[in-house]
């Protein structure tokens, strides 16, 4: 097991040496190297644990250093390395939320060290509440944009230059292309999938009324509590992002009746088996089609890490500017059951 730095180390630690600690951490489990990563949401685990999933490697996150342990029911807390349908792949089964009191970096971390594991496409899962009254419980919807009302982004503070721009793009912060890849794949096992604007509010607490119906003058079809900062860190990363959600419940003043958790992962339960179908179909054609607006295979397609560099080598020079520290993460806090995504 890792162990933890002195004291006074801990607080020197930097962001890269962390990354590096938990690269080597589930290096020292799995030599796979993956090419496709899946966060999944709450009640979204299930596909980890499918036949889709060969030559499974699991690691708790517990286990690897810097990672937080998951509060929230329907979050297994643990990280996957295997072949989903054929293609190396990582998935991480569930995920911490800034309402759980973390920090934006600690929610974003387990990004960044997939992404340094060498991922080139990150599948962000979650349930939401529905906005747009033509949706139902266990619609999906596939993310075509996002309005972060969260008050906090991932590339505040100091500049991380070693992990991308001091101000990136996002005008397309969902890739077109994997999103063309996945309506298609819904298409073909014949799914039926909306496409919105998903809004990132804070939480814990469901939205009020009002708060519902701002949201959807504001122009966002599903609310949730997670997603737009794994989502901001992938693109500062030069990750393709793709999204899709489980509306996993009526947003509140729409339904016209309280909002439960238990509620959530029961829609999920639907949400799941419907996402694993697409998968099914979407995944080879994810790795088959990077890069490139024409069919370029995975071996010969240029990376598409930030500065073109590859991001599993987290710039070297910067990681060498310090003594090379590793830590385990700090105790989970209790579980408890709290909130969707």
């Amino acid at each position: 097991m890792p162990m933890f730095p002195s004291e006074g180390n801990r607080s020197t630690v930097t962001i890269y040496e962390k990354i590096r600690a938990a690269v080597e951490a589930i290096q020292a489990r799995s030599a796979l190297v993956p090419e496709i990563g899946v966060v999944l949401g709450s009640g979204m685990g299930s596909i980890a644990n499918s036949n889709a999933l060969k030559d499974a490697v699991t690691i708790p996150y517990r286990e690897i250093p810097y990672f937080h342990g998951t509060t929230v029911e329907g979050h297994a807390g643990q990280l996957v390395l295997g072949y989903l349908h054929g293609v190396p792949a990582v998935l991480l089964q569930g995920r911490c939320h800034l309402y759980e009191g973390y920090s934006v970096d600690d929610v974003v971390f387990p990004t960044r060290v997939i992404s340094a594991l060498g991922i080139h496409t990150l599948l962000l899962t979650n349930s939401s509440g529905g906005v747009n009254t033509a949706y139902r419980p266990g619609d999906l919807v596939l993310i075509r944009d996002h309005i972060n009302l969260m008050g906090d982004n991932p590339l505040k503070g100091s500049h991380l230059g070693q992990l991308g721009p001091r101000f990136p793009d996002l005008s397309e912060a969902y890739h077109p292309e994997c999103v063309k890849v996945l309506k298609e794949s819904a298409e073909s096992v014949q799914v039926s999938m909306h496409d919105g604007v998903y809004a990132g509010v804070l939480g814990p607490t469901y939205e009020t009324p009002a708060e519902v119906r701002m949201l959807r003058v504001m122009g966002a079809d599903i609310v949730g509590m997670s997603t737009v900062p794994e989502s901001i860190a992938a693109n500062h990363l030069g990750v393709r992002v793709l999204g899709l959600s489980c509306v996993a419940n009526l947003a509140s003043g729409v339904a016209g009746r309280k909002l439960s958790h238990a509620e959530v992962l029961e829609s999920a339960k639907t949400g799941a088996e419907k996402m694993g179908r697409i998968l099914e179909v979407a995944v080879p054609k994810l790795t088959s089609r990077r890069g490139s607006k024409t069919t370029e295979s995975a071996v010969t397609a240029k990376p598409h890490f930030a500065h073109s560099q590859s991001l599993a080598k987290i710039s070297q020079e910067a990681l060498n500017q310090t003594p090379h520290v590793t830590a385990q993460p700090a105790a989970p806090i209790p579980s408890q059951p709290l909130h969707q995504n």
